[in-house]
């Protein structure tokens, strides 16, 4: 059930010059794979912003973001001691259990919220893990430590093979498509291409949608997404994982 509070600061770090990586004490807060926090960044922002949830443990939880404008930029000065005030958790999440076999396809700062999926599924997750170059890369060996297989690509080649990761997700289900689910997260291109492939070798696919929010829990229009059915849901309330064949790829 989500739940406004004031939540301590009890680590912040970099996991490279674009990515922070924050623990909150969040009490008696309980997430789901999948689900993100609505942060608010400072008092001269309006809006609070929607950051994934990578990982937790009992009355901790971890989230990872990239700075990419003022209230992130605020976000990732604060400091250990201080509080933020968040409202969570939100969304409807991944659907995984300890027993799945999971296709784990991530790009760039799509990738956090999937480590909550692979700690979730005891060892029985292959990863393809996507980034714009080597300097953005972040945690690799937390995904090797709980995943039975990690692949990398990089736009530009300097780690892991040069490409995209659903060229490396083809590969992997070209021989293998004994998989509960691929479960997506990163730009609309990839998961338009992965939600593709998946369909190509019948496998189950769950996407989670990257839009803008306003409010985060549904009042308003800003994060609409269309569906294939010609309705339109929120990302933030009716998402942020879909079915990939509920959304309309071509809207």
């Amino acid at each position: 059930m989500p739940m406004q509070r004031q939540c301590k600061i009890v680590q912040n770090s970099r996991l490279n010059p674009y990515a922070v990586s924050m623990v909150l004490e969040v009490g008696e807060m309980v997430p789901g794979t999948g689900q993100f926090l609505h942060i608010k960044c400072g008092d001269g922002q309006l809006l609070r912003r929607p950051i994934s949830i990578c990982d937790w443990q009992e009355g901790l939880l971890r989230i990872v973001f990239e700075v990419r404008g003022e209230g992130t930029a605020w976000l990732a000065e604060r400091r250990r001691g201080e509080y933020l005030d968040v409202l969570g958790p939100l969304g409807h999440g991944f659907e995984t259990n300890a027993k799945g076999r999971y296709l784990l396809v991530g790009g760039g700062i799509g990738i956090p919220p999937l480590l909550g999926c692979a700690r979730n599924a005891s060892g029985n997750c292959t990863a393809v893990l996507g980034f714009r170059s080597g300097d953005r890369a972040m945690l690799l060996g937390e995904f090797a430590s709980c995943c039975a297989s990690v692949r990398v690509a990089s736009d530009d080649g300097s780690m892991g093979v040069r490409g995209f990761v659903d060229q490396v997700a083809r590969e992997i289900l070209e021989t293998d498509r004994d998989f509960t689910a691929v479960l997506a997260c990163g730009p609309r291109p990839m998961l338009k291409s992965v939600a593709q492939l998946a369909r190509e070798f019948g496998v189950p696919c769950k996407v989670s949608m990257e839009e803008r929010m306003g409010c985060g829990v549904g009042a308003c229009l800003v994060c609409a997404c269309d569906m294939a059915d010609g309705t339109r849901k929120h990302v933030c309330k009716d998402g942020p994982v879909f079915d990939a064949e509920e959304v309309d790829w071509d809207a």
